[in-house]
């Protein structure tokens, strides 16, 4: 790889191993801006400018603070490298706040008068369904990190989580086989993903493994108030506690399941909503021994996550931990780039006819193997982590590489 003549051989060297990590150990050849940038993007002879868009403030934080974090690491690795296209990335961040206007509000500033080149953000659905029209109308390109229900597919969003089948079929299947799970009790924070996640796992449970759901409620976002659906899963006796409670109300979830005696001693529960993150707040004696399925776990052992582990501690602190979603945000800006790379351009039109060739991989991100499919998603392993009292988990299924299958048959 070329670099510019004052890049040390120090940062070189130091930058290589995470460049070789994600197989990306690419050209980075400046080119004419007339050439790279015909659409008025915020590119300009030797930078490029992006937007980090996620809730810094309220409920959420406790979620979205992390992927931030880790895209700002992928993109201070890249610059050391050389940037994109002999470009530096300087990043604009803007805060949701956990609100679901202020997403399109900040979005619209982020394309409109920004005009950065790509937007790395949301975390709930619902931050990214009031932010979706904002990207088709303006021509934005988004990379989303979140494990989400499926059912849409947009050409301007890249979708670096897993949709349902990936996440939601896999981890029923798992605990139903495992645990000859035949009775669940639903619970979620209230709005769109955690309902239609909800409405899937109900069908797969009905129509495809037999059983029986024999509860369903949802709580506001921010609820910290979950006495009477725990005084109903001590009546109805589910095998399984199949969970959604999103963000900072997990920490009351968690702890009030504990101090009314249900733990793993006595009751399963499967979780999608629960990173390393989350347990950070909750502690990891609220709920050792309940499962998680997710696609990444910091504890992951290869050589890979070691690294990617150390370098974002070393830039975050010692303390810092990396949930899922954290890990998939990490991979946006270097899909970004091999993109970009590809295209030979910074425009969105162009970035997006390269993403869709079904070509671009990362031959050994930290979660593993991983590739860009047309239909905008990554191919991706499904994992169940089993939590312990030190907040980590272990790694106890994985699965093949999943397919991404964003309109699964019979479950729309």
């Amino acid at each position: 790889m070329k670099l510019k003549q004052h890049a040390s051989k120090r940062t070189f060297m130091k930058n290589a191993a995470c460049a070789v990590v994600l197989g990306l150990f690419t050209m980075a050849s400046s080119q004419v801006t007339a050439e790279v940038n015909t659409t008025g993007l915020a590119v300009t002879d030797d930078t490029v400018t992006v937007g980090i868009l996620h809730s810094l403030t309220g409920t959420m934080a406790i979620s979205e603070t992390g992927a931030q974090e880790a895209e700002k690491l992928a993109i201070k690795q890249i610059n050391e490298m050389g940037g994109i296209l002999g470009r530096k990335i300087k990043i604009i961040q803007e805060d949701g706040a956990s609100d679901w206007p202020t997403f399109a509000e900040k979005s619209r500033k982020l394309l409109v008068k920004d005009k950065v080149a790509a937007v790395f953000g949301c975390w709930t659905s619902a931050s990214r369904k009031a932010a979706l029209p904002v990207f088709e109308k303006e021509n934005g390109l988004l990379y989303y990190p979140t494990f989400y229900e499926g059912l849409e597919q947009s050409k301007n969003v890249i979708y670096t989580g897993q949709e349902a089948t990936q996440q939601i079929i896999d981890g029923l299947n798992w605990v139903a086989k495992e645990k000859k799970a035949k009775t669940f009790y639903l619970i979620g924070s209230d709005y769109i993903w955690p309902r239609t996640s909800m409405k899937i796992a109900r069908k797969h449970i009905e129509n495809v493994l037999g059983g029986k759901v024999v509860g369903e409620e949802y709580k506001p976002l921010g609820n910290t108030q979950f006495g009477s659906v725990i005084n109903k899963i001590r009546l109805k006796k589910p095998d399984v506690i199949y969970a959604a409670v999103v963000g900072g109300s997990n920490v009351a979830w968690f702890k009030q399941l504990k101090a009314a005696g249900i733990t793993s001693k006595k009751q399963t529960l499967l979780t999608i909503s629960v990173t390393e993150d989350e347990v950070l707040g909750i502690g990891g004696e609220n709920l050792e021994g309940f499962y998680s399925i997710m696609k990444y776990f910091q504890s992951q052992d290869n050589p890979n996550n070691k690294a990617f582990v150390k370098a974002f501690k070393e830039m975050w602190g010692e303390d810092s931990v990396i949930g899922d979603v954290t890990q998939a945000a990490y991979l946006g800006p270097w899909l970004w780039k091999a993109a970009v790379e590809k295209a030979g351009s910074f425009d969105i039109d162009k970035v997006v006819a390269a993403s869709e060739k079904g070509d671009i991989e990362l031959t050994t991100a930290p979660e593993g193997y991983v590739k860009l499919h047309p239909n905008h998603h990554l191919w991706s392993k499904a994992r169940v982590g089993r939590w312990n009292k030190d907040g980590q988990a272990t790694v106890v299924y994985t699965s093949e590489l999943i397919e991404p299958d964003p309109f699964p048959k019979g479950y729309q």
